[in-house]
């Protein structure tokens, strides 16, 4: 049995040493990228007996706290060359390098070198150097004076003359780089000291955050120049630009360009994503929260939207912020965020992108920008990269290629979808799609993307389904545990419908789907039977659920089933689930069971049961096919009462959460 807390992927760089603690906390903000190439944020370079227990400790704590990758080195402890080397790795691969600079720091062979590694990654990759000069005058340093000539004096007579002139270049380079001065800092107080710094790191890994976007980019820069015209150069106003037109049709690639183009010029940044589908999922105070941890750089609890308001109103309005508010569908939602855009200083920018032009209406936008179809050209050159991997059709292919993109309607997830569908297919497989493909009218862009889920074998449809659904944003391999105790081979669906461009995994290892997938997968669970939910084999939206559980409405088709928050409190017997035996997902947060369990839930895979109450009730509760148990958020222990019914403790082959 393996136990351990949900969601967070280990870094498997670094084995555990006496030299190195590891990173601790997740990326700052789940859906803010490490930037690209290292594994960490932070790189604290510090003299142990001067400041590892006081502030080295503070400022690591409060960077953690903070959401950042930090290398934490110890020099204290016993350092072989081995560590030594992976120290100095850690330095290649952090983004933003901070030698703590005390009294002791130049009689440590090992601070010296970390700081001239550091300062040789400054200038060779561009890595960002951040000195902190803890009670200690730079100016001291500079011409190697006092105890910094003795300290350098003593290494000499130990070690060759060119190490110690680089350690003596080093000391001298490092003060002439912007930094801190601990003692000049609010007359030395170290929390002002450690805010600066925390606030700093913000900013800066922000500027080098991008978006992520498409690298089969057709027909953007256009779109960009004319709406970058309408942008005050000096960014004197606030600006509501939105982007609209219908699903499909390239809104959020063109506003990340857009958002990357403008973000060196914004320190306080925000990049909302999938507010339609997450407000309906996880409300609007979700979004609230994820909006103000971004711009304020901690979190916030926001008991209601009303507060969640007042936050907004009273925090941003001396920030001077870029944000971006992908697929607003709703006023609720709109005035929750930005309303008018008034609550944000003068210059800010708020990118919106909706299929809802009356959004834009309600927001007073500075600009509107229909985004349409592509032209004939651009859609040949876009289906011609998936599909040949090539700005243009194989010679002999070019005319059934030209008929299949005149009948996509230039959309570009259609192109995309159907060319990777066809990549390196038989030309009999061509000319089917496109019979089918001439079947489907011109605007049904669903039927066409259902083409390509069509020709999926079963055990892949059952994974896109199960992700259109429920696993939209998770990270991969959880689902993927119960996929393979299906039998579902999720190892090559996972590729199949990557490489079919039927889903994305991000740098992060998490499942993404566009929109318009996402709504296919689950109108095809719907149409299973439109009227009778208890019919369906999914049941995602947490009213139906909630109708089929209360009711005792539980049938043999339903095979995942999740209540979101929204079963939070209540409690349910062994009655109310005794019919559903094909159930192999559950999502019942904050719910009590109570009643006899014996041979309920045969084939329960996975059981996700975040805040279960401590009180076990429930009698035989024996899932003998459960692969994956989350219990995260739950005030439990090792002694809680559900451990033995559950027969989890020492299983193996069972992954737990709590």
């Amino acid at each position: 049995m393996k136990r351990k807390e949900p969601f967070n992927s280990e870094d498997p760089t670094y084995e555990a040493s006496s030299s190195a603690i590891p990173p601790h906390g997740g990326d700052y903000d789940d859906r803010m990228k490490r930037t690209k190439g290292n594994d960490y944020d932070v790189f604290l370079s510090f003299r142990g007996k001067d400041t590892r227990k006081g502030f080295t400790d503070y400022l690591y704590t409060s960077l953690v706290d903070a959401g950042f990758h930090v290398f934490r080195d110890d020099d204290e402890l016993p350092v072989g060359e081995k560590i030594g080397l992976e120290l100095l790795y850690g330095i290649t691969r952090s983004t933003i390098l901070i030698p703590i600079i005390s009294e002791n720091y130049a009689s440590s062979k090992w601070c010296l070198r970390e700081l001239a590694r550091m300062l040789k990654c400054k200038r060779s990759k561009g890595q960002i150097v951040l000195p902190i000069f803890y009670k200690v005058k730079p100016s001291e340093m500079r011409h190697l004076r006092g105890r910094w000539r003795d300290s350098i004096n003593a290494h000499k007579e130990n070690l060759g003359e060119m190490v110690v002139k680089e350690w003596e270049e080093a000391l001298e380079e490092v003060c002439s780089l912007k930094g801190w001065e601990s003692e000049e800092i609010d007359n030395g107080h170290e929390g002002t000291l450690v805010k600066i710094v925390v606030r700093k790191v913000m900013a800066e890994l922000k500027r080098l955050f991008l978006l992520n976007v498409p690298e089969q980019l057709v027909g953007i820069d256009d779109h960009v120049e004319e709406i970058m015209s309408k942008i005050d150069a000096k960014f004197n106003g606030t600006r509501i630009i939105g982007i609209y037109g219908m699903g499909g049709i390239g809104k959020t690639t063109l506003a990340k360009v857009l958002y990357n183009k403008l973000s060196s010029h914004f320190e306080n940044r925000s990049f909302v994503a999938n507010i339609r589908e997450t407000s309906q999922r996880e409300g609007i105070k979700f979004l609230q929260k994820l909006l103000i941890s971004d711009i304020i750089g901690s979190s916030f609890d926001v008991s209601s939207v009303d507060e969640g308001v007042n936050i907004i109103k009273c925090r941003f309005a001396s920030k001077k912020v870029l944000i971006l508010l992908d697929d607003m569908d709703d006023r609720t939602n709109l005035n929750a965020l930005i309303k008018d855009g008034s609550w944000f200083e003068v210059g800010s920018i708020v990118i919106i992108t909706t299929r809802n032009k009356s959004i834009l209406d309600e927001a007073r936008a500075s600009y509107m920008y229909p985004l349409n179809e592509l032209s004939f050209d651009q859609s040949l050159i876009l289906f011609s990269r998936h599909a040949f991997r090539n700005d243009f059709p194989h010679g002999y292919y070019e005319a059934i290629s030209c008929e299949i993109v005149s009948t996509t309607g230039g959309l570009p997830l259609s192109l995309e979808v159907v060319g990777s569908f066809l990549c390196g297919k038989k030309e009999e497989v061509w000319k089917d799609t496109l019979k089918k493909l001439k079947k489907v009218p011109d605007k049904t862009v669903q039927e066409k993307l259902k083409i390509s889920y069509e020709a999926l074998e079963d055990e892949e449809q059952q994974i896109f389904l199960d992700i259109a659904c429920f696993f939209i944003g998770h990270y991969k391999q959880y689902p993927t545990y119960m996929w393979d105790a299906s039998n579902f081979l999720p190892g090559r669906g996972i590729e199949v419908l990557s490489l079919m461009s039927l889903i994305k995994i991000d740098e992060e290892g998490e499942l993404m789907m566009h929109d318009q997938l996402r709504d296919l997968g689950r109108e095809i669970v719907r149409l299973e039977n439109p009227r009778k939910p208890q019919k369906r084999s999914r049941l995602w939206n947490y009213e139906e659920a909630l109708d089929v559980i209360d009711g005792n409405k539980g049938t043999r088709k339903i095979e995942a089933l999740s209540l979101g928050e929204y079963g939070m409190g209540r409690t349910y017997t062994a009655k109310q689930l005794k019919k559903m035996t094909n159930l192999r997902f559950l999502q019942a947060n904050g719910v009590d069971f109570t009643g006899d369990f014996q041979s309920l839930l045969p084939e329960l895979r996975w059981l996700h049961w975040k805040g279960c109450s401590s009180n076990f009730a429930a009698d035989n509760f024996h899932l003998k096919k459960l692969v994956v148990l989350d219990l995260s958020e739950s005030a439990i222990s090792e002694e809680w009462g559900g451990w033995d019914p559950l027969k989890v403790r020492h299983k193996e082959g069972i992954e737990v959460f709590f």
